[in-house]
């Protein structure tokens, strides 16, 4: 089943010392391109969690962030009490030198929350939230998150078949079209080139007129571009059906695809077959757009 490169997946480690909290979103790229953004996950842990995200995610631009809530025993445990009395009695005395003592009440509450800003009083390094002992868990919260992407990816992918699918099947009936105006185009190029003649009162040989029919015709011929057109709608169905992750390839197709009716446009020569390319056109687009998001 077609899965797309859209995803989003969150799972949460419950650990002694607090929450960790596992997101990873995804969007459309041309490889695995991972970004950590923390600091939290160990350096001898992230080879073998980008490994795990590009196996289990294959392709796409994925971004994983992990955030740490802390128990309230543990945040009281992050303030340096003795550094803080230290500050506090150094402000104290520098405010009686200064002839600032004693300092009003209502400006307490400032100088508190201004002593707990100071160089170490807060200790903001977390490198021992993830440690051998609880990793187990925490690699279990990337599984999980990970599951939920993957999810989410099928979820969307299945709305991406039938979109892209439908669209090839109209392509597919906008040939048909095509092919159906083929003599209304052949009669109109004849009675064009006969009126041409008349105009300036010619009679040509019968036969000799018809070949130059023939040539003229020749050159507008579209039924090599019918069949190469059918064929590739019909590889675009198997390839989608038939690989796991066929994105890379649909793109290719899809140029192909392309290909064909831009030249078919270019022979036409008959404005029903023009509206029908346009139309082709259209659908094309929207599925070259939708097709980027396929795994």
């Amino acid at each position: 089943m077609v899965k797309s490169m859209t995803g989003y997946g969150k799972a949460v480690a419950s650990l002694e010392t607090g929450q960790l909290t596992v997101e990873i979103r995804t969007l459309n790229g041309k490889n695995a391109e991972i970004s950590i953004k923390s600091g939290l996950l160990p350096k001898d842990k992230e080879l073998g969690i980008r490994q795990k995200i590009a196996n289990n995610l294959y392709r796409g631009t994925i971004d994983v962030f992990l955030t740490w809530d802390p128990n309230a025993s543990e945040t009281a445990r992050l303030i340096n009490l003795e550094l803080a009395k230290a500050y506090s009695i150094q402000i104290n005395t520098l405010a009686k030198e200064l002839g600032c003592w004693p300092i009003p009440s209502s400006g307490s509450q400032d100088l508190l929350s201004n002593i707990l800003r100071l160089p170490d009083v807060v200790d903001s390094q977390r490198q021992d939230v993830i440690t051998e002992d609880n990793w187990p868990i925490v690699d279990a919260a990337f599984d999980a998150a990970l599951e939920a992407v993957n999810k989410y990816r099928s979820d969307e992918g299945k709305v991406l078949y039938d979109d892209v699918t439908s669209r090839i099947r109209n392509i597919l009936e906008l040939e048909d079209e095509v092919e159906s105006y083929e003599q209304q185009r052949i009669d109109a190029v004849r009675e064009k080139l006969m009126k041409n003649l008349q105009e300036v009162s010619l009679s040509p040989d019968k036969e000799r007129f018809e070949q130059e029919i023939i040539y003229y015709l020749e050159k507008l011929d579209i039924n090599e571009e019918k069949v190469r057109l059918r064929q590739n709608c019909h590889y675009f169905l198997d390839t989608i059906d038939g690989e796991e992750f066929p994105g890379k390839k649909l793109g290719f197709i899809i140029q192909e695809i392309g290909r064909e009716i831009n030249t078919t446009g270019s022979k036409a020569n008959h404005a029903l077959i023009q509206k029908a390319v346009v139309r082709m056109k259209d659908e094309l687009e929207k599925m070259r757009e939708q097709s980027m998001n396929i795994l």
